[in-house]
């Protein structure tokens, strides 16, 4: 090949790379999604991610398939999805684990700053501080009086080192300086298990999946985590209005993928997800569970995220977080 011919055909392949690109996402997708939810079935993610790939598989033309890979606070499924092709074909649920807390841990085997790309907020959900009816608190000053006595060793669960639950805790512990033991668990359902049993005495659960024990009595709510109180539990003030004021923890949600997954493709996935968060079952669903959707650009995720980072790295270098 003479070197005018080699030079032409270098041409024509860089002109030809953004027509590829397009191809493949008019192409996409031609086969199942995987949608990797990396806590145990029956928590908020899940809940999320179900109700997504039930509107979004019809809307794309393909199937999404749920994935529960529980382990690691959530980093094992994620770390797994990574080592896949980045071709848009699997999805992650990412929580505040992947998208703001992985300070705590020194070595994850890989960078989820780096190495996931947001393609639109979903979701977020305040959470609730509840106990189990054996506690003997009503209030929020009650439960910090209680725990400081000394009384009982009080435990906590969460879904896992550096999820949403972990973290709440860990702010409600360094703004009050209340001693609580943490017990993890591979998503919040398992957690909640051992709180209606009495096994740990306390979570800084998701509303939604804390609700139906609240309403059946099995569990004592104590304060929402988030600004405003919910109008699901009106009864109940906010954790800053009952005795922390600045406390806030409100988790929020994404689907994500590999950073290497084409532009186009995430475009594709972005219109697609914002259609589906648009649509009126799926608000009216959601807000009857105290969860609201967001949507949104890819960038308007990677913004909230970086916000996100910058807080919750303060509040894991503040408490001396560390995952064991």
């Amino acid at each position: 090949m003479s070197c005018l011919a080699a030079r032409l055909f270098l041409l024509l392949s860089v002109l030809s790379w953004p027509l590829a690109a397009r191809a493949q996402a008019d192409l996409y997708p031609s086969r199942n999604i995987r949608l990797v939810v990396p806590y145990a079935a029956g928590g908020i993610a899940d809940l999320l991610a179900r109700t997504v790939a039930q509107y979004l598989g019809p809307d794309l033309g393909q199937p999404i398939v749920i994935e529960n890979q529980a382990g690691a606070g959530g980093h094992l499924a994620a770390s797994a999805a990574l080592k896949l092709p980045p071709d848009g074909y699997t999805l992650i649920l990412a929580t505040i684990a992947h998208n703001a807390a992985s300070s705590m841990y020194a070595n994850l085997g890989y960078n989820p700053e780096k190495d996931l790309k947001p393609v639109i907020l979903i979701a977020e959900s305040a959470g609730v501080l509840v106990v189990n009816t054996a506690v003997p608190a009503k209030t929020v000053g009650e439960f910090i009086a209680f725990a400081k006595s000394g009384k009982q060793r009080l435990s906590y669960g969460s879904a896992g080192h550096g999820s949403a639950i972990h973290l709440a805790a860990e702010l409600f512990k360094s703004m009050t300086g209340v001693d609580l033991v943490h017990v993890p668990y591979r998503g919040s359902a398992p957690a909640m298990t051992d709180l209606l049993s009495g096994s740990i005495q306390v979570m800084f659960e998701n509303i939604p999946t804390a609700l139906p024990h609240i309403r059946a009595g099995s569990i004592r709510p104590l304060g929402v985590t988030s600004r405003k109180p919910s109008p699901l539990l009106p009864k109940t003030p906010t954790i800053a209005d009952a005795g922390v004021p600045g406390y806030a923890a409100v988790p929020w949600y994404t689907i994500s993928v590999a950073s290497g997954v084409p532009a186009d493709v995430v475009a594709k996935l972005n219109r697609a997800i914002n259609a589906v968060l648009a649509r009126p079952e799926l608000a009216q669903r959601w807000n009857d569970l105290g969860v609201t959707p967001l949507g949104g650009s890819p960038q308007e995720a990677e913004q909230r995220n970086a916000e996100e980072t910058a807080r919750w790295s303060a509040v894991i270098a503040s408490a001396g977080i560390k995952a064991q």
